[in-house]
Formats: C-alpha cells, sequence, structure tokens
C-alpha cells in the first residue's frame, strides 16, 4: 500500500509529492521539518509473495545497508541521511538533486554519444568501486537508478543492497532487481558478488548507446537464454565502447572484465580515444623513424652562441681529424718494449788452455779453485 501525498514518516518527513516510481517503492519529495530542508524519500514495497520471516529479514537488511551506504563518502554515491523503519517496511531518506535519470535522458534525448555514456559509466563505475570496498553490492543497477545532473552522474537506490557473503534471498526462488539488467548468475540461483553489478553496468550503458534494452527481452529467463545461444551482441552504435562493453557482458564471471580495467577503457572513450590501446602498428605501414638525439659537447664553447651581436663572425668547423690507421698485426711499434729488462751480455769463450785442461781441472780440483770462464759456464 503507498502512503498518502502529506503523510508525516517518523513525526519529521512530510511527503509532498511521487518524483520517481519503480517495482520496489516510490520516490517522494518531502520536507524535513526538523532541519528545514527538501530531502527524497524512498518508499520500500515488498513483494507480497514474501512471507512474515522473509520480510522481517528484508526490513532489517535494507535499514543496515542504508546505514552503511551512508558511510560511503563518493560524489557519485546518492548521500543517505536517515533509514527509518515505519508501518513494517524500511523507508530511506536521502539527498534530494535536481536531475533526470538516465531513463528519462535517453527517452526524451535518444541514445547517448559512446564519448557521454563512457563518462556516465566510468562515474557510476567509481561509485561501484567506493561501495564495493566496504563489503556493499548494489544489486540493482539500471538506467533508472542513475541520475544524471549537468557533468555528474550519481547512483541511486540502495534499497536492494547486501552485505557481500550473507545468505540471499534467491535461494527462496526469488530474484530481487529489473529484469533486464541482472546478471546470467543470478538468474541461475548464484549468490549476489562483485561482478554481478559490473554485469548490470554493462547492461546499463548497452541501454544509454544503444537506446534499446539488452536484446529486447522483457524477462531475465528470455535475456539469459538469448545470451547463452552463442549469438553475439549486436552493437550498432556503440563505436569504440564496443569492447567495453563485451567485456562486461561475459556470460562467466570470473573472464569477466574488472574494475580496473573497465574504468581505464571508459576513462579513455569519455577522452575521445579507443578502449584499447594498440599493441603493433598495422601490417605495411613503415615505422616512423626515431629522431635523432643530440650529444652537447662539454670542452668547448657552442658555435651559436654570440651570433646575435652585430657584426658578429660565425667561427669556422675545426678541420676533420683523421683517424689513426691501426699498424698491422705483428708489428712492433719504435717504443714498444723499452720498459722491459735489457738482454744479458753473451758470455766470453774461454781461453785455449782453459778449454783444453777443463776436463782434468773438473775433474781434479774443486769447483772453488775452477777458471772463471768454466764458473760461469757450469
Amino acid at each position: 500500500m503507498r502512503a498518502p501525498s502529506g503523510y508525516l514518516l517518523a513525526a519529521r518527513y512530510r511527503l509532498a509529492e511521487p518524483v520517481g516510481r519503480g517495482g520496489m517503492g516510490t520516490v517522494w519529495r518531502a520536507h524535513d521539518e526538523l532541519l528545514g530542508r527538501e530531502v527524497a524519500v524512498k518508499e520500500v514495497r515488498l513483494p507480497l509473495v514474501l512471507d512474515e520471516e522473509l520480510r522481517a529479514e528484508l526490513c532489517a537488511r535494507t535499514e543496515r545497508e542504508g546505514r552503511a551506504t551512508a558511510m560511503v563518502a563518493h560524489p557519485s554515491v546518492i548521500t543517505v541521511f536517515d533509514v527509518v523503519t515505519e508501518d513494517e517496511r524500511p523507508w530511506i531518506v536521502m539527498e534530494l538533486l535536481r536531475a533526470r535519470s538516465l531513463e528519462q535522458l535517453v527517452q526524451q534525448e535518444g541514445p547517448l554519444p559512446p564519448r557521454q555514456a563512457a563518462e556516465i559509466g566510468r562515474q557510476v563505475l567509481g561509485a561501484l568501486r567506493a561501495v564495493h570496498a566496504k563489503g556493499i553490492l548494489h544489486r540493482d543497477v539500471k538506467p533508472s537508478n542513475v541520475l544524471v545532473t549537468g557533468e555528474r552522474a550519481v547512483l541511486t537506490d540502495f534499497g536492494l543492497a547486501a552485505l557481500e557473503g550473507e545468505v540471499s534471498i534467491t535461494q527462496a526462488g526469488i530474484v530481487l532487481g529489473s529484469a533486464g539488467y541482472i546478471a546470467p548468475e543470478r538468474v541461475l540461483g548464484s549468490k549476489a558478488s562483485p561482478a554481478a553489478d559490473l554485469w548490470s553496468l554493462g547492461a546499463t550503458l548497452y541501454t544509454a548507446v544503444e537506446g534499446r534494452g539488452l536484446h529486447g527481452r522483457r524477462t531475465a529467463a528470455a535475456a539469459l537464454a538469448a545470451l547463452t545461444s552463442g549469438e553475439p551482441i549486436p552493437m550498432e552504435k556503440a563505436g569504440p565502447l564496443a569492447p567495453v562493453l563485451r567485456g562486461l557482458l561475459t556470460i562467466d564471471p570470473a573472464t569477466r572484465l574488472d574494475p580496473v580495467r573497465a574504468s581505464l577503457m571508459l576513462a579513455r572513450v569519455a577522452a575521445g580515444g579507443i578502449a584499447e590501446e594498440p599493441l603493433s602498428r598495422p601490417a605495411g605501414k613503415p615505422a616512423r623513424p626515431a629522431p635523432a638525439i643530440a650529444v652537447p659537447s662539454f670542452n668547448r664553447r657552442p658555435q651559436h652562441r654570440g651570433l646575435h651581436r652585430a657584426g658578429a663572425v660565425p667561427i669556422p668547423p675545426p678541420p676533420p681529424v683523421a683517424t689513426p690507421v691501426p699498424p698491422p698485426r705483428g708489428h712492433r711499434r719504435p717504443a714498444e718494449g723499452n720498459h722491459r729488462k735489457p738482454p744479458l751480455a753473451p758470455r766470453p769463450a774461454p781461453r785455449p788452455l782453459v778449454r783444453l785442461m777443463s776436463p782434468v781441472i773438473r775433474l781434479m780440483l774443486p769447483r772453488s779453485l775452477w777458471p772463471k770462464e768454466l764458473r760461469k759456464r757450469g
């Protein structure tokens, strides 16, 4: 049951008029009578198929996660002021933005240029990374939950946020979120993960740049069947944004584009470039020669110094210095080897008598009495 206009929530927030509606609730423009300011109040409507236990669990989780979101300081994350539980359901009080949703922007102006869509995606991805760092999963990223005002894109509606690692309501057979933007693994019953939010971001950017929902399917099961059929995702207007969309819309979450790489690719497209830097030049295109680098000389003045003066005469360059030719191998230069010791003088030849008597002298006399000539000869 929807609250009427003029309803006073928590004896503080006076509901004025609806400014947006979704599958899980209504966003009201309200007045904070305590602080005297305008705020936005999200009225969460719980599915009727939930039993009392699941309703209580969802209310407690929404209240806890709304307060956790309030601790995330990021320009692309909606500022949450308060979370109130009244009438057995949660109400989320947040900042009021004078902006259009991405869904309204596409409906009124048509598909966005890839560069503009990439900039919106870059900011929303920054919001998701800040939220994921706190262990919070959004679980409902879609064009109607992205507000665009001027150069700012803001991710809103954290009413379905969940703590990473908690038991998911999908285990009870219920998948919360919008059919065209739910990740395939969540449709198959797996728990939510940061990769699932990235898939939803890819589907959101696909709608922004192509002007239509992914595969044009109205149900999550039909979209999943189209994705798993093996047919390529049709892209007619994505242009340089196509590699990012293909990376985010990968079926297997393990091979899905990671947030760091996705942020870099989106920033390149938003700056007017391409998502992927070329790894090599195209075949047949000659390589551009590298410019020569002049090495300065430190042993004389540059030739251009002083040429600005009147009557200055340029200094002619010095004559080229002949390169010395090395001598042939085996040739000894004149001064080479002068540091070595001089060769020994030849020993004098013994006298004829000493030479004749040397056998007798060697045999009969001790060495100390031998003639000098024989002692030197050994």
